[in-house]
């Protein structure tokens, strides 16, 4: 599947033009020409998936705490919309199903970040899978990614079909042997602490290589340059224009 990996990935949606994380930042990103969006996953407290990168409500909701103290019935009554801009306002926080049915109707290919309170990697993981697989079209490009090795691991065991990225923020020194335990697929890992030699040292273990949040399109041009496959970026369709010098549309890495 990540012979169709583009080379933009809408990251929380198109994140730079609508509240991230929502389904307007999906259809957002889809207008935009994005192939791809990556979204977090986090357990409510009855145990439903929704569709939320913080572990807390504060920044992106009009509710406050931790997220796994509410229900999912009570985190999809919250404005997720307003924080950003009132013409949003009212914008529900999603269910992963309302996410995934939204993805599908649009022809979407999807990064789902397996982002857990902490504590509940393996619970976060196994209801995310659970929940995604039998919805999920089998001709459409699917990856989970994670910087929790225990989240990987269960996607693995789960659903090891589908493609794991493997999300570095600080690398840890057995780096290469964890990516060879989880089946990974990929590197996912911060753009702002990469060299050509970085770069080429994951590029060595025969693994593709993703870097996160990149809005900046001579930045990307270097990236691109040192070998990397994809970017993750708030702004797909402004990134592509700027990459491309004319189209807008986000184009598949050749």
């Amino acid at each position: 599947m990540l012979s169709t990996l583009p080379r933009l990935i809408g990251h929380r949606g198109a994140k730079e033009s609508a509240p991230e994380n929502t389904l307007a930042s999906i259809r957002e990103a889809a207008r935009q020409g994005a192939q791809w969006v990556e979204l977090d996953v986090m357990l409510s407290r009855d145990q439903r998936p929704v569709i939320i990168h913080d572990e807390t409500l504060d920044r992106t909701t009009s509710g406050t705490g931790p997220v796994p103290l509410r229900d999912a019935a009570d985190l999809r009554a919250l404005d997720a919309g307003t924080w950003f801009d009132p013409k949003f306002a009212g914008e529900p926080l999603p269910t992963l199903e309302e996410a995934i049915a939204l993805i599908v109707e649009l022809g979407l290919g999807l990064n789902l970040e397996i982002k857990p309170y902490p504590g509940q990697e393996i619970a976060t993981a196994t209801v995310a899978v659970d929940t995604l697989r039998p919805l999920w079209p089998a001709d459409r490009p699917l990856m989970f990614s994670s910087f929790e090795v225990p989240c990987l691991e269960v996607a693995q065991r789960l659903w090891p079909e589908i493609p794991r990225g493997y999300l570095i923020w600080e690398e840890p020194e057995d780096w290469a042997a964890i990516a060879d335990r989880v089946g990974a697929a990929s590197f996912n890992v911060n753009h702002e602490w990469q060299t050509p030699d970085t770069i080429a040292r994951y590029r060595a273990t025969g693994r593709p290589v993703l870097t996160y949040t990149v809005n900046d399109s001579e930045r990307a041009r270097i990236l691109f340059d040192w070998g990397v496959s994809a970017i993750f970026t708030d702004a797909p369709g402004r990134m592509a224009a700027e990459l491309s010098g004319s189209s807008v549309r986000v184009n598949r890495e050749s």
